[in-house]
């Protein structure tokens, strides 16, 4: 956030306010959602909804509860989810390093164990969702420094 490198990565919409009040006229509860929605390949194959997908658009839309969003349940979260990721990662090194390895196996493993974790989710919506890869690389980045930091701990720390 600090290097606000990641300001690019949301586009707003040239009619921002009629989108959202047409969303608020559907009052879509708090989820996922994808338009146009569609069940199965069987109604792909219709001429309706194929017209539908070709005149587009095409997007997934995350709704959220209404109210300003508070960044300490985020943030809470987030240093949990690090927390867990460190967890696995130093479990893992440990099973297969054991107890005295080199300081730089550890940050080889935990390293790569990490870097699998805080960037993995985010290829997986380049390739399924459409996130731009611009994004991804950035997430890539983040999570290259976010692993960096974790390799660094547990070679400093390990016991």
């Amino acid at each position: 956030m600090a290097l606000k490198w990641h300001n690019g990565d949301y586009l707003k919409l040239a009619n921002e306010d009629e989108v959202g009040a047409a969303l608020r006229n559907g009052s879509p509860a708090p989820g996922q959602y994808v338009l146009p929605h569609c069940l199965d390949h069987k109604e792909m194959a219709s001429e309706a909804m194929q017209k539908k997908f070709n005149e587009g658009p095409i997007g997934f839309i995350t709704i959220r509860p209404n109210g300003l969003p508070g960044m300490g349940k985020c943030l809470s979260q987030w240093f949990v989810y690090c927390l867990v990721i460190a967890a696995i990662s130093g479990s893992i090194a440990r099973s297969a390093l054991g107890a005295t390895p080199a300081a730089g196996m550890i940050a080889c493993v935990v390293g790569t164990m990490s870097f699998l974790a805080f960037t993995g989710g985010s290829v997986q919506m380049g390739i399924w969702m459409g996130k731009p890869w611009r994004g991804v690389a950035l997430d890539a980045l983040d999570g290259a420094i976010y692993a960096t930091i974790c390799a660094l701990v547990f070679s400093w720390l390990w016991v």
